[in-house]
């Protein structure tokens, strides 16, 4: 994208100073101005990709300010989308996810000021994230189950992520529109806890208590007709998983 933008500028910037080209990217969100931020953590910026760019794109849409697909990736509207947030919220529109806006968004990202110490620990990076949004999941629609069925609710999660029928990533699977009603009604951005953090590691980890399930409902609660006609392969709690 930074190397489109040169291009197709480059008449423009031929005789301007390295300062003022500088100036241009910070001022065009391309780039970075570490001045700008003093103790505030950069959580998310344009370029960024991964589990909490699909959360920061999921709240923003359910809300009004993003229009565009579900995909992990902070782009340009990504971008506006978020500027857009700040201003209605009185933060600072430059289009960055730091620390104040994480916690408008009501996101707990691990490794920044809006975090878990608890999410991060014994893994980091992707790996970290990806426990992290899988314990919101399973916190967000298991809590109060036994320790098995939170477990099997993440194994479920994983058992898509490996089927060609589903996205291959875990965040894909969690934020595809109308998968898990802990989305939907805001439960998943819940801080998870010590509980689900251990199931959603254990599911991690290959442990499947629900048998190979790709669903799971709660026959008391269900409203889908069709989730009935799946054969069921367990019952765990009050969640019957099925294939």
């Amino acid at each position: 994208m930074l190397l489109k933008f040169l291009k197709k500028y480059k008449f423009l910037i031929a005789g301007m100073t390295c300062a003022a080209i500088l100036t241009v990217l910070i001022n065009s969100g391309y780039i970075v101005n570490p001045l700008r931020y003093g103790a505030e953590t950069i959580l998310l910026k344009w370029g960024s990709r991964g589990d909490y760019v699909y959360v920061v794109q999921d709240k923003l849409k359910r809300w009004g300010y993003y229009k565009g697909n579900i995909d992990g990736i902070y782009g340009n509207e990504t971008r506006l989308a978020v500027m857009e947030f700040q201003r209605k919220n009185g933060l600072k529109a430059d289009g960055i996810v730091g620390d104040q806006t994480a916690k408008a968004l009501g996101i707990n990202i691990p490794g920044g000021g809006g975090g878990s110490k608890q999410a991060s620990k014994g893994s980091g990076g992707a790996r970290g994230n990806e426990l992290y949004t899988l314990a919101q999941c399973i916190h967000g629609e298991a809590r109060g189950e036994p320790y098995i069925g939170q477990v099997a609710v993440g194994a479920v999660i994983m058992n898509r992520v490996r089927s060609p029928l589903f996205p291959n990533t875990i965040a894909g699977v969690i934020f595809q529109p109308g998968a898990f009603t802990a989305v939907s009604d805001g439960q998943m951005f819940q801080p998870p806890g010590e509980t689900a953090l251990k199931a959603a590691q254990d599911a991690l980890n290959g442990w499947d208590p629900s048998g190979g399930a790709l669903y799971y409902y709660n026959p008391a609660k269900t409203t889908s007709s069709w989730i009935w006609s799946r054969p069921v392969i367990k019952v765990i709690g009050k969640h019957y998983f099925a294939k």
